[in-house]
């Protein structure tokens, strides 16, 4: 049985790492914030990058049966989401594949619809794209976020939506959503002819038994929905570069395709192809070992702030390595707040308000890191704040 190291973290302040990049000029500074994790890759996929590295040519590639069937797999084993090779679609990223779908399914000035809380490209993609952003806020219930479905068919009727955004399992919050939320979102997609995007990149990374369901394994909603997935958070890759949507109707993914043709954006890396096709064949050990580790870490925060800063709500995640942080009991101004986590405390978090409105006295931390990281993050932001 193979052992993998989540102890100790790699050395990156050399490579260039985006998430390390203020520690360059700050050696005091402990980053906690992208999605990017602190922790070595799985041997095969470091024996498969040295194998293409070993090689000397790195010119064009096509994808190779084997990756289609990989995904195909995956798809089956993990999510029990039943595919084609033909209805999987190629591209760099899921940030990308969410501006090829806006362009492709809207005009511009057309309503887009998100809720709020939430990942900040998917706002700036729908501004920068001239379409009409409708954000519908989220409501926290007893600790976690839910839909208020009579406001988000109000948002929708009123604003005419043509298209609803959807994360799946959310960023931020880490709700993994239940059969009957994504049945009613679907009902309600259907019934004012909307199409529906779901940005399902974190959807392995599920915790605490908690059960990811892909949005077109709930109902035949394949005539109006499409899934963006890819490996690179699950593993780790993401400076590969390559994620895939899951298009079963012929007629969206003709309208996807063209518009990712027009923008030059139908090719992924040999190495994005690669490392995708070795994360799901060879990753799966290295993800049910990652899942206890995310856990422990978690339940150390959890139980550290509720005794040394019981004024942070935090907020369980049921998904992902991200945790919403709640702040506002101290009463600090929102830049108040991230100045003395970042100068005081000496540790870098996303700010919330840059995943909208409901974001003011909040921020998102990034649990992927070895225990004792997180223990020295969570004992300097306690001992930052106000007494």
């Amino acid at each position: 049985m193979t052992t993998y190291n989540f102890t100790t973290a790699p050395k990156r302040l050399t490579t260039h790492s985006v998430k390390w990049q203020a520690t360059e000029t700050d050696p005091e500074i402990l980053p906690m914030w992208i999605a990017d994790m602190d922790f070595e890759t799985f041997p095969e996929m470091t024996a498969a990058i040295k194998t293409f590295a070993d090689y000397g040519i790195y010119g064009y590639a096509y994808a190779p049966k084997s990756l289609y069937d990989a995904i195909v797999a995956w798809e089956d084993a993990q999510h029990h989401y039943a595919i084609t090779a033909d209805d999987i679609v190629l591209i760099s990223g899921v940030v990308p594949a969410i501006t090829v779908a806006i362009q492709a399914f809207t005009e511009e000035n057309d309503a887009v619809l998100i809720n709020t809380p939430l990942y900040p490209p998917f706002a700036r993609t729908i501004k920068l794209n001239n379409r009409k952003l409708v954000t519908n806020s989220l409501v926290e219930v007893a600790g976690k976020f839910t839909i208020d479905f009579s406001q988000l068919e109000k948002d929708i009727v009123d604003n005419d939506v043509k298209l609803y955004a959807f994360c799946s399992p959310h960023n931020p919050g880490g709700r993994v959503w239940t059969v009957a939320e994504l049945t009613r979102i679907a009902e309600l997609c259907q019934k004012y002819q909307v199409t529906l995007i779901a940005d399902e990149i974190h959807q392995d990374l599920t915790l605490f038994n908690h059960q990811h369901h892909s949005f077109n394994t709930v109902g035949d909603y394949r005539d109006f929905a499409i899934i963006l997935t890819s490996a690179t958070k699950t593993f780790n890759i993401a400076g590969t570069g390559t994620a895939y949507a899951l298009i079963e109707n012929e007629d969206l993914k003709r309208k996807f395709k063209a518009r990712q043709l027009m923008n030059n954006q139908h090719e992924v890396t040999t190495l994005g192809m690669l490392g995708t096709e070795t994360a799901l064949t060879s990753g799966a050990p290295w993800l049910a070992a990652l899942k206890p580790v995310l856990e422990e870490n978690l339940a150390f925060l959890t139980d550290y702030f509720a005794s040394k800063a019981p004024r942070i709500k935090v907020m369980q995640p049921e998904g992902g390595y991200l945790v919403w942080l709640d702040f506002s009991d101290y009463g600090l101004e929102d830049k108040d707040l991230h100045h003395l986590l970042k100068a005081d405390a000496k540790v870098t978090l996303n700010e919330g308000i840059n995943f909208g409105a409901e974001g003011l006295g909040h921020a998102r931390l990034n649990i992927a890191a070895p225990l004792e990281h997180v223990k020295l993050a969570v004992e300097r932001i306690a001992a930052a704040l106000p007494k």
